[in-house]
């Protein structure tokens, strides 16, 4: 499926806050990400990316037929964590197994190895997640952990994975 990787703006939020409405989004993720997700939200998100400084955070929107239909970011960590960081990531079910999250995920780290001196990238999805798990297998990602009721979501305890990806590893190279 094409798609391109774009910095958020204003003409996102609509589609951003249509896309990003179903629970099955938010299910997964932290609860910084509201639900429901409104137009407000959508707006005060891409407000908060449009201003976000390029050399700690790399913030993208994943654009199909000039629609958002998810999101992608890589965050640099500070403190002894300075030489990593963390990537983010949600798509709208429609688009769910169609390839566009791997591809996603693959050029943002590219691009953060590229733009950044870091030598890690990590991520932390839900251990039930398969799909995010896959997602993460496949851009070149090696579990390195399991984190046992680590993640409190909707009432519940979850587990949590750590994958981690260093430079010179990668599997695009």
């Amino acid at each position: 499926m094409e798609f391109s990787l774009e910095r958020w703006n204003a003409a996102l939020a609509p589609s951003l806050a249509e896309s990003a409405a179903d629970g099955r989004v938010a299910a997964w993720l932290r609860d910084a990400f509201p639900h429901p997700y409104t137009r407000a939200d959508a707006d005060k998100y891409i407000a908060f990316a449009a201003g976000a400084d390029e050399a700690r955070a790399l913030l993208r929107a994943i654009v199909v037929d000039g629609r958002a239909a998810g999101g992608v970011s890589l965050e640099k960590q500070g403190d002894v964590y300075c030489k990593s960081a963390e990537l983010g990531y949600w798509l709208a079910p429609a688009y769910w197994g169609c390839g566009v999250m791997t591809e996603a995920a693959s050029r943002l780290c590219k691009e953060g190895f590229a733009r950044w001196d870091i030598c890690r990238i990590f991520a932390e999805p839900f251990a039930e997640n398969a799909a995010s798990r896959r997602v993460l297998e496949k851009c070149g990602f090696v579990q390195e952990g399991l984190l046992r009721r680590s993640v409190w979501k909707n009432g519940r305890m979850h587990d949590s994975c750590l994958y981690g990806l260093i430079r010179g590893e990668e599997t695009w190279r």
